[in-house]
């Protein structure tokens, strides 16, 4: 199995809530964009909660998303995975972001949104204990905007999602 690498965050340095993925799934790392899946519904959401039309150019997404003071990363830099699901990500394989070097350099960030479960349990287990109470935010974790998440339904989601807007 080949080691997969994720993308750099998209950030400007006054931004104040991060949002993080765990780690790019086989359709975002072939179309190197954040959230490409066709049927993953976090740019959806992103447009009905923050007003960035999903039909924009992708690099014209991520520009309002970072004007707007939201920074977009994942918890994870690399790691072994069959297929996109965060349940095949090999455990002993797993490579975390330089979380200290992002929190230093935005410095204003506040609130830290998790896209799902496994975002927020590899953060707190593998970057919070790292950062050794350094840096104050808030973390919260969203239903992830994953196809493979379907039980919950879209509106709850975006019911959810809303609170990125406050």
């Amino acid at each position: 199995m080949s080691r997969l690498e994720g993308f750099p965050p998209v950030a400007t340095p006054g931004a104040h809530t991060l949002i993080l993925g765990s780690m790019p799934g086989a359709a975002s790392l072939a179309a190197v964009e954040y959230y490409a899946h066709r049927r993953n519904l976090f740019w959806p959401i992103l447009g009905e909660v923050l007003g960035i039309d999903p039909a924009l150019p992708y690099a014209e997404r991520t520009r309002r998303l970072a004007d707007a003071g939201y920074a977009l990363w994942d918890v994870l830099g690399a790691c072994r995975r069959h297929g996109s699901l965060d349940s095949n990500i090999e455990n002993d394989s797993i490579e975390v972001n330089d979380f200290a070097t992002f929190f230093a350099t935005h410095p204003s960030i506040d609130r830290v949104f998790c896209n799902g479960t496994t975002a927020e349990q590899c953060f707190r287990r593998h970057v919070l204990p790292a950062l050794e109470g350094r840096f104050e935010f808030e973390i919260r974790r969203l239903p992830s905007t994953s196809p493979a998440n379907a039980s919950i339904p879209h509106a709850a989601k975006l019911a959810a999602w809303r609170e990125i807007a406050r």
